[in-house]
């Protein structure tokens, strides 16, 4: 690892310890040095507030004149909440800044560099760009496609059941597997499911962990089948947004309204068009989605091409029969050769389960 690499990922760590708390902002870590000496670090804390290189800059204070920064993406150059950090850095007196991305909104890519340059301080860019480049999956679809950057979560056993024929599921993965979901719903802006997994599982579909945020709940009922006593619907712990049908029971939307429930009602004739929620939840400034869905729901996202990521926790246990319900269900493809393949996968131990992490990759037969 070179000098270089070390600075930018400790200044990568520090922006990994925010997840979950800068929405919509990006994660942002920065940490300047001079004279081989790290004289200050900073991290993006929460939208609205100052960015990692202000808060880098103010530790370091004088010593920052005549050192490198290290940030790991483009220092912005645009006036929002807060003022342009390549302007800052410009006006401390720094001699390099080191970049791991450039900004990915191709509006303002490449504007940084420029401020920076123009002013004569040395620029190199790229970084450890891979790794702050995932760091940043979210916010680097949704500030190009205005879409949310959706996950796939399941848990099941190795032979791919979530259940056993007679629906029992609990509990298929260990407290450590399950403690590791809540931490991803703590990072996601909604959770996502179908009305077959509120009626049979009654789930709360909250993060408790200690100071965790819950997710918005989002369900998919093209028929309002919903039961008016389920938790999503009485807890109050967490917003609930119900999609459904054109066609919907005029009476129990109107009970559904009263209990403070967003219903959405979306183009489908019978179904809920999964497109368009899609498209309302981008609209809603949504970026991140946590789908834990059925075989059906989870199935009908990946043949739509919708999955961006998808996390699975494999309990080393069996259940077999063929009406015991599987994490992926519709049509399936027909020729293997057509199968989704994941990239860039990782596998790791959580409790007595493996959690299997990696990326779709859609081709152009089959889903």
């Amino acid at each position: 690892m070179t000098s270089h690499e070390f600075y930018m990922d400790l200044a990568i760590q520090n922006a990994k310890a925010m997840k979950g708390q800068t929405d919509p902002n990006p994660l942002v870590g920065s940490v300047v040095v001079n004279e081989n000496r790290v004289v200050g670090i900073g991290t993006h804390l929460k939208a609205g507030e100052p960015h990692a290189e202000i808060h880098a800059l103010r530790m370091a204070g004088e010593k920052a004149r005549g050192g490198t920064i290290y940030v790991t993406l483009e220092p912005c150059s645009h006036h929002g909440r807060t003022g342009p950090c390549a302007v800052a850095i410009r006006e401390a007196g720094l001699k390099r800044v080191v970049i791991a991305t450039l900004d990915p909104n191709p509006v303002v890519s490449g504007n940084g560099v420029k401020i920076l340059e123009d002013a004569g301080i040395e620029v190199i860019v790229g970084v450890l760009e891979e790794e702050s480049r995932r760091m940043n999956e979210v916010f680097n679809k949704f500030i190009v496609q205005k879409k949310p950057f959706i996950t796939l979560k399941t848990g099941m056993t190795l032979d791919g059941k979530i259940a056993t024929y007679s629906l029992d599921s609990k509990w298929i993965t260990s407290k450590e597997a399950r403690y590791d979901v809540h931490q991803l719903r703590n990072e996601n802006l909604a959770i996502l499911v179908g009305v077959n997994t509120v009626i049979h599982d009654d789930p709360e579909l909250t993060a408790r962990i200690q100071n965790g945020r819950n997710p918005i709940r989002i369900i998919l009922d093209s028929n309002l089948r919903i039961p008016l006593d389920s938790k999503v619907i009485v807890d109050k712990l967490a917003e609930t947004w119900l999609f459904t049908s054109k066609n919907v029971d005029l009476e129990k939307e109107k009970k559904l309204l009263s209990n403070g429930i967003k219903v959405v009602r979306t183009n489908g004739a019978k179904q809920v068009d999964i497109k368009e929620v899609v498209e309302i939840l981008g609209g809603n400034h949504i970026s991140s989605v946590l789908i834990e869905g059925g075989g059906t729901i989870n199935a009908s996202f990946l043949e739509n091409r919708m999955i961006d990521k998808v996390v699975l926790y494999f309990a080393p246990k069996l259940i077999g029969g063929k009406d015991a319900p599987s994490f992926l269900e519709g049509s399936g493809i027909d020729k293997m050769r057509d199968a989704v393949e994941l990239m860039d996968t990782d596998i790791m131990k959580v409790g007595k389960d493996f959690r299997l992490t990696g990326y779709p990759i859609y081709t152009n037969k089959g889903v």
